[in-house]
């Protein structure tokens, strides 16, 4: 049989999974290129020849996604596999119809194509969107395993923005971990509220060689806790799937990929922030539960905020800081930073997009929708410059910082600045405790 030539549709991380578990080491194939979406300075690098196998002595090339169908007819691509996650259903059939216009095949990896399985028990955290409050539901979920003496390690989608080589395997078990890894601000708001927890947490390219490191930690490790990314589905076989919905954004648990997969595979469905959505957006969610995933147990929750220093917000005109890839991919309009300044009655909320700098300025004409909040990007040096030079031009009273991390670790703030921080708070029963009392 012909080798088939293969291009992998990707954005730095399902991507080089499904090529490590799928494609690396198997003769029937020969993985031609990736390209690359979503996240900025992947494109023109290579997937290196030490994690790429004995096939690729050169490694891959890794191209724009916008040069797919040029890269169709110049590379005889047999197939393009479509791998990665949090667009629309429209977007992803739009792309196919270029890859087959181009001449090639159209196709995903499944479930069962891709995950790993573990020697110890494993609880998998989705999402539907990004945004959706899948990692305060991961450090709940962690929080009550260890009140019950177990020890958890978390293993965490992937987020390569830097040398692939150097994040083959990553082991995060203190705030210094993140300086030695040069974490961006999108991996230090992943790790660091799980490192404040007390537990470990690994990341990095390659996830058998990481679950292997995770599960003979040596710090001990009695459950893998998988914290997904975006709204994909997990890397490794579970015993417990739980699904984090979000009723701000009704409807596109049905309408996005992957987030409907994580859903029909779900044990567990949250309905999160109901204290803050309308009471008919909560409906349809649930609506779409019982119409895909029936059996499933459902937990209502609340998205809890707390802020630092109050005082900076009454009556003060405030520039919001939230969560990057929830604004962006994500498509949010609203966040924890949002929902503090009307609660503690803020007097303006200043838009920053005529102040906005470098790449900065780049993502509000990609993201149009984002309006007046300032989204935390971080993948690398450059952005985060940007974002503190930003912060620095607007006009403002203070800086409501609504981010995992304690941002002026990272940047320098010139202004009076109060964090928000959000936990889930489960409404009523089922509750997290009784789904994961009777797990253990």
């Amino acid at each position: 049989m012909a080798v088939k030539k293969i291009i992998i549709i990707g954005a730095a991380g399902r991507d080089f999974h499904n090529f490590n578990v799928y494609y690396r080491d198997n003769p029937d194939y020969n993985v031609v290129a990736f390209t690359a979406a979503q996240i900025p300075d992947i494109a023109g690098r290579k997937y290196p020849a030490s994690l790429a196998g004995k096939l690729y002595p050169e490694g891959i090339p890794i191209h724009e996604e916008s040069e797919l169908e040029d890269l169709i007819k110049k590379t005889g691509a047999d197939a393009c596999v479509f791998s990665y996650s949090d667009v629309p259903y429209s977007y992803v059939m739009s792309l196919g119809a270029k890859v087959n216009t181009a001449g090639a095949a159209f196709t995903m990896l499944g479930h069962k194509n891709t995950t790993i399985k573990s020697t110890k028990p494993v609880i998998a955290v989705g999402a539907v969107r990004t945004g959706c409050g899948k990692s305060q539901t991961s450090r709940k979920i962690a929080e009550i395993l260890m009140a019950h003496g177990k020890k958890v390690i978390a293993i965490r989608h992937p987020m390569p923005y830097g040398d692939l080589e150097a994040q083959k395997v990553q082991r995060f078990a203190t705030i210094e971990d993140l300086k030695k890894h040069n974490c961006t601000i999108e991996e230090m708001e992943e790790y660091e509220p799980h490192i404040e927890r007390g537990n470990v947490i690994y990341a990095g390219v390659d996830y058998e060689a990481i679950l292997r490191a995770a599960e003979n930690d040596p710090d001990g490790c009695d459950i893998i806790l998988w914290d997904g990314g975006n709204n994909d589905f997990p890397f490794y076989e579970t015993d417990l799937m739980v699904s984090v919905t979000d009723p701000h954004r009704p409807g596109h648990e049905l309408g996005y990929y992957p987030g409907e997969v994580t859903l029909r595979l779900a044990d567990v469905v949250v309905i999160n922030k109901i204290d803050s959505a309308d009471f008919e957006n909560i409906l349809t969610v649930r609506e779409s539960i019982e119409k895909v995933n029936p059996k499933a147990v459902v937990v209502d929750a609340a998205s809890t905020i707390s802020v630092e220093k109050p005082e900076l917000i009454k009556g003060k005109r405030v520039l919001v800081v939230e969560d990057g890839p929830t604004l962006t991919h994500g498509e949010m309009k609203i966040g924890a930073g949002i929902v503090a300044a009307k609660r503690f009655g803020a007097a303006e909320i200043i838009d920053p997009r005529e102040n906005a700098v470098g790449k900065l300025a780049d993502t509000y004409k990609t993201y149009p929708h984002i309006g007046n909040l300032l989204p935390a990007m971080g993948y690398g040096e450059e952005q985060m410059r940007d974002l503190a030079a930003t912060i620095d031009k607007v006009d403002c009273d203070s800086v409501i910082i609504a981010t995992p991390i304690d941002l002026e670790r990272v940047i320098k703030i010139n202004k009076p600045t109060t964090r928000v921080e959000y936990e889930l708070q489960e409404i009523g029963h089922p509750n997290m405790e009784d789904v994961l009392k009777d797990f253990i």
